[in-house]
C-alpha cells in the first residue's frame, strides 16, 4: 500500500489514485465515442462500388516485374530527327517479362520520354498488364521497381523505432498499422463510393485517434485524456475547415489529380475531398501533441502531488507553448516542402506572394496549414485542462493559504496571480 501511495508507480499504473467517478467518467465519454465512431463506420462502410465503376475508366489494375534487356534511342512522335538534341527523347525497349502469364518472353514496348526515366540495360521496372488489349498494346511502361527499396527502408524505420521504443515503439507500430488499415479498408473506399467525403474523415479520424493513441500507450486515464483533447480539438479544426473553405470557394479542382476525378469519379464531392484532407492532416500532429500534454501534467503532478490544479494547468501550458511553436513551423516547412517544385515555377513565371497565394492549389494548402495550426494551438489549453481536472490534489504544503504559497518556485506564468491563487 505504502508503494502505491508513493506515486512511482510504472507507466501501466497511470492514475490509479484517480477518484472512480472520474475514471468513471472519462471512459463513459470515451465508450460513448467509439460506440458511435463504430455505428457510423458501419452505416457508411463502402460497398466497392465505386471501384468497380473506376476500373473500365482506364486505371491500370495488374502490373508485372519485367527487366530492361535491350534499349533503342528511336525518333518521338513528330521529331524529324532521333539524333536531334531537345527535351525529349523516346525508345524503343524490350523488356523481359518476370511474372504472370507472359513469364519469360520478351516484350518490345515504346518508350515516351525515356530521358526521365534514365532506364538502362538490367533496370528492374514494373509493366502495367491489360489483358483484354490487342496482341502487342498489352504491355506498357510503368515505372521502375522500387518496392525493395521501399521494404528496406520501411525495416530501417521499424528497426529504428523499437531499438529506441523497445515495447512501446512496437505498440506505436501497430497503431501506425491500424491507421493505414482503416485508411485502406474504409476511408478511401468509402469516398469512391461516393459517400460524404468530410463524414467520411470524421469517422475515420475518430476510428485512427482511439487506434493510434491506445494501441501506442495502452487503455488508460492518460491516454483517455489525450483521445478526448485530440477529438475536441479535430472538432474545432473541422468548424474551421468548414468556414475557411466556403469563405475562399474552393471548387476542388485546383489538381491535376481532382480534375480527374471529376470526370471519372463524378459522385465525389471534390469540395468535401478538400475538407476531408485538412481533417486527416491535422490529426497526425494533434494526437501528438495531446498526448505529450497529457503526459506532461500527470509527471509534473506525480513530482508534487500537492500541486493546485491550477499550477498544473500554468506549468504545463509552458511546455504547450514551447511545443506548439516548433510544431507549427514543422507544419508550414513540410507543406512548403511537398509544394517546392510549384513554387519554383511560379517564382519563374514572375508572380508576386500575393498573386501566388491566391491561386486555389496554392491558398488550399495556406488554409489547410492554418486551420490544422488553429487546431493544434487550440488543443494545448483544451488537453492540459482536462489532465490538470483529472488530477487528485493531495493535502499539503501548496493547499496553505498565505505564507505557505511562497515555498515553491514561481514560474514564469505565476507573476501577478498571487492574490487571486490565494483568495480562491
Amino acid at each position: 500500500m505504502g508503494a502505491m501511495g508513493s506515486h512511482h508507480h510504472g507507466a501501466g499504473d497511470d492514475f490509479l489514485d484517480l477518484p472512480d467517478r472520474t475514471r468513471h467518467v472519462l471512459y463513459g465519454v470515451a465508450a460513448a465515442v467509439a460506440l458511435l465512431t463504430v455505428v457510423a463506420m458501419a452505416v457508411l462502410w463502402p460497398s466497392g462500388e465505386g471501384v468497380d465503376r473506376l476500373v473500365p475508366l482506364g486505371f491500370a489494375s495488374d502490373f508485372v516485374d519485367a527487366e530492361v534487356a535491350v534499349l533503342e534511342v528511336v525518333a518521338c512522335p513528330g521529331a524529324p530527327d532521333p539524333t536531334a538534341t531537345g527535351p525529349l527523347t523516346c525508345a524503343d525497349v524490350t523488356f523481359v517479362v518476370r511474372e504472370g502469364p507472359d513469364a519469360g518472353r520478351e516484350i518490345a514496348v515504346e518508350v515516351f520520354d525515356v530521358s526521365a526515366t534514365d532506364l538502362r540495360q538490367g533496370d528492374a521496372v514494373v509493366l502495367s498488364y491489360d489483358p483484354s488489349a490487342a496482341e502487342g498494346f498489352r504491355y506498357q511502361f510503368a515505372d521502375r521497381q522500387r518496392q525493395p527499396v521501399l521494404f528496406w527502408l520501411g525495416a530501417l524505420f521499424a528497426g529504428a523505432v523499437v531499438v529506441l521504443g523497445r515495447l512501446k515503439g512496437l505498440a506505436a507500430l501497430a497503431g501506425l498499422a491500424g491507421s493505414l488499415a482503416v485508411l485502406v479498408a474504409f476511408t478511401l473506399p468509402a469516398i469512391i463510393d461516393g459517400s460524404n467525403p468530410v463524414a467520411v474523415a470524421i469517422v475515420s479520424a475518430s476510428a485512427i485517434a482511439f487506434l493510434a493513441i491506445y494501441l501506442s500507450n495502452g487503455v488508460n486515464p492518460r491516454s483517455t485524456v489525450a483521445l478526448l483533447g485530440t477529438l475536441s480539438a479535430l472538432a474545432l479544426t473541422w468548424l474551421l475547415a468548414v468556414v475557411f473553405v466556403e469563405l475562399a470557394q474552393f471548387s476542388g479542382l485546383a489538381s491535376e489529380e481532382a480534375s480527374y476525378l471529376r470526370v471519372t469519379g463524378g459522385e465525389i464531392d471534390l469540395q468535401g475531398l478538400v475538407l476531408a484532407g485538412i481533417v486527416i492532416g491535422a490529426l497526425g500532429a494533434l494526437d501528438d501533441m495531446t498526448v505529450t500534454q497529457a503526459s506532461t501534467v500527470w509527471e509534473l503532478h506525480r513530482a508534487n502531488p500537492h500541486q493546485s490544479r491550477r499550477r498544473l494547468y500554468r506549468a504545463g501550458l509552458v511546455v504547450g507553448r514551447d511545443h506548439v511553436a516548433s510544431t507549427v513551423n514543422t507544419l508550414v516547412l513540410a507543406y512548403a516542402g511537398a509544394s517546392l517544385p510549384l513554387l519554383v515555377l511560379f517564382v519563374i513565371a514572375d508572380q508576386s506572394l500575393g498573386d501566388i497565394a491566391n491561386g486555389e492549389l496554392v491558398a488550399t494548402e495556406i488554409v489547410r496549414t492554418l486551420v490544422g495550426s488553429i487546431g493544434l494551438v487550440a488543443s494545448v489549453p483544451l488537453t492540459t485542462w482536462l489532465a490538470a481536472r483529472t488530477t487528485r490534489v493531495e493535502a499539503g504544503p501548496s493547499d496553505r493559504p498565505g505564507p505557505g504559497r511562497g515555498d515553491h518556485p514561481r514560474g514564469p506564468d505565476d507573476e501577478g496571480t498571487t492574490e487571486s491563487s490565494t483568495s480562491s
